[in-house]
């Protein structure tokens, strides 16, 4: 028997529809009825969706357009979905062929690599008054922020998959051993080490979980905001810089982490440790704090340690603050997958194209895509939803295709009706809406990229890893093999080799405005 978790009714599963939607929430009676009835038929149109496996549930299907969960949004949506997968590295292939869907879907942005220049040479169409006519609940909905990163010369070109919270990662404590140290939560640079000092005392093997390249270790260096990554740049005088050009509090986050390694409240391999050593460590209840996506981290983390661990208790707490009062990580592009409407659909079909995206931002089309088809995926007992938890690599990959790559144009920050379906992800919810929502370093970043960054590749960052010339002296330094006082030389060298050059770029871009990307937390 599957296993099922349940939750109360709450006002959010009411369904809503569109003018002109007939039944259909998901349930048999939807799967009969259908959603926007309309009186001359359905829209048909070939859309694409953009993957990075090749072994997902929708390849293993032998007819997409006939696959039971496309048929019902069919229905639901008064459209015929003729329906694609495509992988992201042969769009490049997709385009040299001229096999261009009426909907592409891509994980780029207008001007990005992926999008191989199409968008500049008006393969698709601007979709501003269209969306005003046909989709305002979706125009309405969708923040400004993820309109701009769809946008090209002015014009919205994509809708979006969104973030309405950029603020992805946390801070993760194991607030057992936090108890038995007799400390509070920490709240500054100062108290994060103290805790640590404990944890040590404790006999706890790592008190911070560190692994290489700083990924997912970054805590201090967000603390004084100097993130070395390719969205971090910040205005120095009349320049456009990277953080990292913050002299004073480089140096300080140096010292930091230099003072985490010399007490032992990091591994002394930090520098060599890979990700998959970071989560068994973590996993094996060996680390007392860590950096993670709060998302799935805190769900798997708790089961994870429990299992080794029955007195374990994790939790995500706000992240320490430096002098400025900052704190958390970097924020993430407010799109997460765009799909972009070829410029030979003809006036009639774009409008039930964007009709279709404007439906994916009703009740009804959350509980169809979060919890499914009643009676198959749940059912309601009094009021309360039992859903059926998938418990298998399959039914897991079903559920993700449902409700991850059918659900267009939505909010991706989470799936908040799965999410309250048990305790573990409402205190995910809240974690987002009480702290990750109020912590995170913006700043500037340029799409498409910087074109400097393709000739010096030492000196390119990437989303959350910093240039190799930063971090290896990072590392030496923490390791006392060069004196932290030593930062403005590093500073120097990275403008010999080339950094001039991207400084140049990116100032002249700023003031240009030119596929300036503003990095912000608009809950702050």
């Amino acid at each position: 028997m599957k296993k099922t978790i349940g939750v109360v009714m709450a006002s959010v599963l009411a369904v809503g529809s569109l003018a002109g939607c007939a039944g259909g929430s998901g349930t048999k009676e939807g799967d009969k009825a259908g959603g926007q009835a309309a009186a001359t038929g359905p829209t048909k149109f070939s859309i694409s969706f953009p993957t990075t496996t090749g072994d997902g549930y929708g390849q293993k299907q032998p007819d997409l357009k006939n696959e039971k969960w496309v048929q019902r949004l069919n229905k639901l949506t008064n459209t015929e979905l003729d329906v694609r997968l495509v992988q992201r590295e042969k769009m490049s292939v997709l385009f040299a062929g001229n096999d261009i869907p009426d909907v592409l879907g891509s994980l780029d942005t207008p001007t990005g690599k992926d999008m191989a220049g199409s968008v500049e040479a008006g393969v698709f169409q601007p979709l501003d008054e269209a969306l005003k006519q046909y989709a305002p609940n979706l125009l309405k909905k969708v923040p400004k922020s993820a309109w701009d990163a769809v946008s090209y010369k002015g014009k919205i070109y994509g809708i979006p998959d969104y973030l309405t919270n950029p603020s992805r990662r946390g801070t993760f404590i194991r607030t057992d051993l936090l108890e038995k140290t007799g400390l509070p939560v920490p709240k500054t640079v100062d108290d994060f080490i103290n805790v640590m000092r404990a944890f040590k005392k404790l006999g706890v093997e790592n008190p911070y979980q560190m692994r290489e390249n700083f990924k997912y270790a970054d805590v201090i260096l967000g603390a004084y905001d100097v993130l070395p990554y390719k969205d971090q740049f910040e205005k120095q005088g009349d320049q456009i810089v990277p953080k990292f050009f913050d002299v004073e509090n480089m140096q300080k986050a140096l010292q930091a982490y230099k003072t985490m390694y010399d007490e032992g409240l990091i591994p002394k391999d930090f520098a060599t440790i890979s990700s998959t050593d970071y989560s068994k460590n973590i996993n094996a209840g060996k680390s007392g704090m860590w950096s993670a996506n709060v998302g799935g981290g805190l769900p798997n983390f708790r089961t994870n340690i429990k299992a080794v661990d029955p007195s374990a208790k994790v939790d995500v707490i706000a992240s320490p603050k430096g002098p400025e009062g900052k704190g958390g990580y970097f924020l993430y592009s407010p799109m997460v997958r765009a799909f972009y409407i070829n410029k030979s659909v003809d006036q009639a079909k774009l409008a039930g194209i964007l009709k279709f995206f404007d439906w994916m931002t009703t009740d009804e089309a959350a509980k169809f895509f979060s919890l499914g088809v009643e009676g198959e995926n749940y059912t309601v007992d009094n009021g309360k939803i039992n859903y059926k938890v998938p418990t298998n690599k399959d039914e897991s990959g079903e559920e993700g295709w449902r409700a991850g790559t059918l659900w267009v144009g939505q909010d991706a920050t989470y799936n908040k009706l799965h999410l309250q379906l048990n305790q573990d992800g409402q205190d995910t919810l809240k974690a987002f809406d009480t702290i990750l929502s109020t912590e995170g370093l913006g700043g500037f970043g340029y799409a498409p990229d910087l074109k400097a960054f393709s000739k010096y590749p030492d000196l390119t960052p990437l989303g959350d890893v910093g240039p190799k010339l930063i971090v290896d002296h990072m590392v030496k330094m923490i390791y006392g093999k060069e004196p932290i006082s030593d930062w403005p030389k590093v500073i120097e060298e990275y403008k010999a080799k080339g950094g001039n050059e991207i400084i140049k770029e990116a100032t002249e871009r700023y003031n240009n405005k030119d596929g300036l990307v503003t990095f912000t937390n608009q809950k702050q």
